[in-house]
This record gives C-alpha cells, structure tokens and sequence, in this order.
C-alpha cells in the first residue's frame, strides 16, 4: 500500500490511524509459534519486517501517526517511522520483544535511538516497559498530544492537512533527505537486528515467553 502511494502524485499526506482500545496490539503469538518450527516462516517474517521498513524509507510523502492507545511492538516502530505522532494522553508506545523472548530486531533498534536518545531507547528495549503518552512526549518519541483517543485521528488528519497544503516540491525533497539520514542508520543495524531476531523466533525461551504470558506467570529463560 505505501509503494502505491508513493507513486501517486495527488498524494501529499498519509495519516496512520486505528480504531478500538489499542494501535496496535503487538504480535500474532500462533504465528511465532509457527515460526518457531518452520525456517521458511521465520524468513518470511523478517522479510516482512525489512519490506514494511523499506516501504517507509521510499515513501516521499509524510507521514502523520494518529495513535488514540497503546502501540506495541512494530506497532510502536511503525509509529515511530513516521513523521510526526499525535497521541492521546491514554495512548502509550513499548517495544516487548524481550519480555517474550525475542530480538526487537524489526526496527526498535533503528527508531527507539533515533527518537529517544540511545541511554533511554536501550531502558526501554532492553526491559520492554512502557512509555506512557505525556512521558514520551517529553522524550520526543511522540511530536503532538491531545487528550482523548476520540481526537488523535481527527488531530492527525489536521496535521495532514497543514503539510499538504504547502508546496509538495519542498515538503518531499526535505522528506527524502529526512530518509537518507535514516536508510543510512537502517544499513548498519537493520541487517543485524533482523538476523538475531530470526534466530531467537527458533529459540526455546521464545515458547516459554509465549507460555508464560499466556499463563499470567514470570517466564523462566534459559537462553536456548
């Protein structure tokens, strides 16, 4: 959907939204699962993951996230690859790969840093806790705040709309230099943070996250 758009001259704007309680809930547990037993799925989901991030870095068009609750795992990384998120104040954004077992190899370790500073983005992806709306919005993980979910996407659509009124010539050639800084960070740690995560969709300890949660119980890693 983000390759058509980018090539789609009538196209100045794009607004991220959902509907419901969260953004996005974070992942498919039964696909990990079958993921874990099955090499070709494990490789189509990092393939997945570089695509989407790919998609991102092409797009010329800005992109506004309108984010009304929590954004988990890609969930926040698709967030944080866009231009600028609007949040509600009951919104949050966390990375939880590692409280299941797993690398936050597609695409935490590119946009958790470039929004929040290394020191923080490592508290956080490191232990998978949450940011809530107003705490990230200091940090500069999210750009605007409103405060119900009801006005994140109508807020977001607003923003939209300011940046697509002004002139597309300079709005897209500032967005393409914005994504060159950020492919260039993406060619050195993306690759890597893909690999490690691909390994550990295959390890033991992903099962017993997986289990753990499942069982409301503090899962027990033994780093196979």
């Amino acid at each position: 959907m983000l390759r058509d758009l980018a090539g789609d001259p009538e196209v100045r704007a794009v607004v991220l939204s959902s509907t419901g309680r969260a953004f996005s809930a974070g992942g498919d547990f039964a696909l990990m699962t079958e993921a874990h037993g099955d090499p070709a799925v494990r490789r189509a989901l990092v393939d997945d993951a570089r695509h989407l991030v790919d998609a991102f870095l092409d797009l010329p068009q800005p992109v506004v996230a309108g984010v009304q609750g929590p954004a988990v795992g890609l969930g926040a990384t698709v967030a944080l690859l866009c231009d600028a998120v609007v949040a509600a104040r009951s919104a949050s954004l966390s990375d939880t790969h590692v409280t299941v077992g797993l690398v936050a190899g597609d695409g935490g370790c590119l946009v958790w840093p470039a929004a929040a500073g290394m020191l923080r983005a490592r508290r956080h992806l490191l232990t998978g806790d949450p940011l809530d709306a107003e705490t990230a919005l200091t940090l500069g993980l999210v750009t605007d705040l409103v405060d119900t979910a009801d006005e994140a996407a109508p807020a977001a659509r607003g923003l939209a709309a300011r940046i697509a009124a002004l002139s597309p010539l300079a709005v897209q050639g500032t967005k393409r230099v914005l994504n060159r800084v950020t492919a260039q960070r993406a060619g050195e740690v993306l690759d890597l943070s893909l690999a490690h995560e691909e390994r550990t969709l295959a390890s033991d300890d992903l099962l017993e996250g997986i289990s753990a949660f499942r069982e409301k119980r503090p899962p027990t890693f033994h780093g196979r």
